[in-house]
């Protein structure tokens, strides 16, 4: 039987204008960005609308700007939101998705999000670092590059994006090392990428305690529907296990080219992604191959899809 999955974009989605139509469509739209600039301390909207994106891409902006993009379409959509078996969010994408099983409410997710981008980006700050994209070798042939590079420094895959593109993090000279054995291993593109840190490795460390701590105070439910879970590509339905797995990916890497495969696996046939931009959708059309995909970032193509499914 086909199924249909719901997908969240994590950070990178990020543009300019981003969400502005929706936040002048609905007042309460208007209320999650009021709460969230509160926990802020910055005006996340103004930002989020006019930028400048050098801002806009701070980590601790761009993280809470994108699950607001993501949350403002789930309450236009409401009751209308299409039928769902599965759900999974790209890193930060996946507070999105708890959101839309009704394991997380949208003012706790959005606090969780504000709290894990301020402690990943302070992070950032006590170890510089950064990471890299390779593009045209398998997984197998990434995890062996870094482990070689790996006697410079710390360098680790961040995310598994699909089976022949991988991002991996680390201190900036072993991650420039890894760039060039990848380049001498034949890959197509091996980049430098402008990030403000080495996301998902070790080199986050110092944030997973603060995490931890903070999501012990906030209440998860039982997901009505199954998260596939970043940190090891399994649905998760458990409060107590979601909360685990939230606080270990902030080091694990984003296992998204496992979930696709899981997800190809028990017969989704159908994408939703939910939030700015269509980057999940370019990357499950190369590996899940979906037979329909649809990608709701403005208010006209939520309209259209309320239209579809009425």
């Amino acid at each position: 039987m086909s199924k249909t999955a719901l997908f969240f974009p994590g950070q990178g989605s990020q543009y300019v204008g981003m969400a502005r139509d929706l936040y002048d469509y609905s007042d309460e739209v208007k209320n999650l960005y009021r709460l969230a600039s509160d926990e802020i301390g910055v005006d996340i909207a103004q930002l989020s609308f006019n930028g400048p994106a050098e801002e806009l891409k701070k980590t601790r902006f761009t993280q809470p700007a994108i699950l607001l993009h993501s949350l403002a379409v789930l309450i236009i959509l409401k009751d209308r939101l299409p039928s769902f078996d599965f759900a999974a969010g790209h890193s930060m994408g996946e507070y999105g998705a708890l959101v839309a099983t009704r394991a997380l409410s949208y003012e706790n997710a959005i606090k969780a999000v504000v709290k894990r981008a301020s402690l990943m980006e302070e992070a950032c700050r006590r170890h510089p670092s950064t990471m890299a994209a390779i593009i045209g070798l398998d997984i197998e042939k990434v995890e062996e590059i870094c482990d070689i590079a790996g006697a410079i420094g710390v360098v680790v895959p961040a995310n598994f994006n699909s089976a022949i593109q991988t991002v991996i993090s680390g201190q900036p000279e072993a991650v420039e090392e890894a760039v060039t054995l990848a380049r001498n291993a034949g890959a197509k593109k091996a980049v430098k990428l402008e990030v403000g840190g080495a996301f998902h490795s070790p080199l986050m460390e110092s944030a997973l305690s603060g995490l931890e701590k903070y999501l012990a105070d906030i209440p998860f439910n039982t997901a009505e529907r199954p998260v596939i879970a970043n940190v090891n590509a399994q649905p998760v339905t458990d409060p107590h296990e979601i909360r685990d797995l939230l606080v270990r990916q902030i080091t694990a890497p984003v296992r998204w080219a496992q979930t696709m495969s899981w997800l190809a696996g028990n017969d989704v046939t159908t994408i939703i992604e939910i939030g700015p931009g269509k980057v999940l959708t370019g990357l499950a059309k190369r590996d899940l191959r979906p037979a329909k995909s649809y990608y709701l970032d403005t208010l006209p193509e939520i309209e259209n899809i309320m239209a579809f499914r009425t």
